[in-house]
C-alpha cells in the first residue's frame, strides 16, 4: 500500500468483494482529475490526493508549506477540475468575523438591513495564511468548519454542499502569527505538507513557464472539468458504504490509545481523531479499489490525519523529535490484526 507521497493506488490492489455499480467509473474520473490538475501543477501529487480524500470524507485540510510551492494554484485547479465554486481570503490581523461570514447591510430600496454573504459561501474556501488573523474571526470559521453554517445576528444559514476549508499555513514565519487553538485544530480531518518539489519537477516547472504558462488562466493551461457535485456525491456515498470489519476498529483504537501512553506525548489522540482516520481511510480504501478497510489503509492515513492531533512534551521538542516520525514509532510498535 502506498502512502500520500505518491497519489495512486497500489497496482495490485483488488477489492475483497464485488465494488457497487458505478465505482468504477467514478475512481477513473477521480483519476482524471487528478490528470488535470497536473496541467497546472507539478510534483505535488500527494496533496493532491489528500484533498480527493478530504472531499470524499467530507472533511478540511490544513496545507503547509514554505511559499512558492503552489499550494493556491493547488486548490483552484482542484476547484476547476471537480467544478466546483471556490474562494480566497488573505487572512490577516484586521479581518473580522462579518468579512468572512457576510453581515447585515442596510438597502435603501427596501429601508431594512439585507444578508450580504461573505467568501465563505463556497465549495472550496482557501484560507490562505489562517494562522495570521485573530481568535475572534477563527471562532467564526470554526462554526463554518464543524456546522456547515454561520450564524448572524441570531439566524443560521446553511453553507453550500460540498463545503470545505482548505487553509494554508507557513511553517517558518511566526512574526504576526497566532497559534491556531486545539479545538480548530482538530477539524482539520489532514495536514499535508508540501514540500519543494524535486529537481526534474522544478525543472518541468521552469519549462512551462518559459512556454508561457500563466497561473492565473488555469483554461490556457487546459484544464477542464472532468467530474460534478452529483458525482461527487456518489464517490461520497460509496465511500461511507466501505465496510470496516472489528478487528481494524480494534486496531484504531489501539493506535490512538498508544499516542496516549507515548512518553513523549503530551496530549494523545482524542476519540473525535479515532473517526477521523476511519474516515480517511475508507476514503483511501475506495480509492484503490477495495469495499472494505484494511490495517494498510489505517496506516498510509495515519501521519496526515494524526500529526496536527498530538502535542509533544516540551523535552521531545528539545531533542528535535517530530510528530511524525512518533507516530511511525507507534505504528511500529502496535500489533497488526490478522
Amino acid at each position: 500500500m502506498t502512502d500520500l507521497t505518491t497519489g495512486s493506488p497500489r497496482s495490485d490492489a483488488h477489492p475483497a468483494g464485488a465494488p457497487a455499480a458505478g465505482s468504477d467509473d467514478l475512481r477513473h474520473a477521480l483519476a482524471r482529475v487528478r490528470a488535470e490538475v497536473g496541467k497546472a501543477v507539478v510534483g505535488q501529487d500527494g496533496a493532491v490526493t489528500g484533498l480527493m480524500i478530504a472531499l470524499l470524507a467530507r472533511g478540511h485540510v490544513l496545507l503547509e508549506g514554505v511559499p512558492g510551492v503552489a499550494k493556491t494554484l493547488l486548490v483552484r485547479s482542484l476547484s476547476e477540475a471537480l467544478s466546483l465554486s471556490t474562494t480566497r481570503i488573505q487572512f490577516t490581523p484586521d479581518l473580522m468575523p462579518g468579512d468572512v461570514t457576510g453581515s447585515l447591510v442596510y438597502d435603501a430600496q427596501t429601508g431594512g438591513f439585507v444578508f450580504r454573504e461573505g467568501p465563505v459561501f463556497t465549495n472550496i474556501l482557501l484560507a490562505d495564511e489562517i494562522n495570521r488573523t485573530p481568535p475572534k474571526t477563527q471562532s467564526a470559521l470554526l462554526e463554518a468548519m464543524e456546522e456547515r453554517q454561520v450564524s448572524v445576528d441570531g439566524v443560521s444559514r446553511r453553507l453550500p454542499d460540498p463545503f470545505i476549508v482548505a487553509a494554508t499555513q507557513n511553517p517558518i514565519e511566526y512574526e504576526g502569527t497566532y497559534t491556531l487553538p486545539e479545538a480548530q485544530l482538530d477539524r482539520f480531518l489532514l495536514k499535508l505538507t508540501l514540500d519543494v518539489p524535486e529537481r526534474e519537477a522544478e525543472v518541468e516547472v521552469l519549462r512551462r513557464h518559459a512556454a508561457g504558462f500563466n497561473p492565473r488562466d488555469l483554461a490556457g493551461a487546459g484544464v477542464t472539468p472532468v467530474l460534478d457535485a452529483r458525482q461527487l456525491n456518489d464517490a461520497r456515498a460509496a465511500t461511507a458504504a466501505v465496510g470496516a470489519n472489528p478487528d481494524v476498529l480494534a486496531y484504531i483504537v489501539d493506535l490512538a490509545r498508544a499516542t496516549r501512553r507515548s512518553p513523549s506525548v503530551r496530549l494523545g489522540v482524542s476519540p473525535r481523531g479515532t473517526t477521523a482516520l476511519l474516515a480517511a481511510a475508507k476514503a483511501w480504501a475506495w480509492l484503490s479499489g477495495y469495499d472494505s478497510i484494511t490495517p494498510d489503509h489505517v496506516q498510509a492515513m495515519l501521519v496526515p490525519v494524526w500529526r496536527h492531533r498530538i502535542q509533544l512534551r516540551p523535552e521531545a521538542e528539545l531533542e528535535g523529535v517530530g510528530a511524525d516520525a512518533i507516530l511511525r514509532s507507534i505504528v511500529q510498535q502496535v500489533q497488526v490484526p490478522i
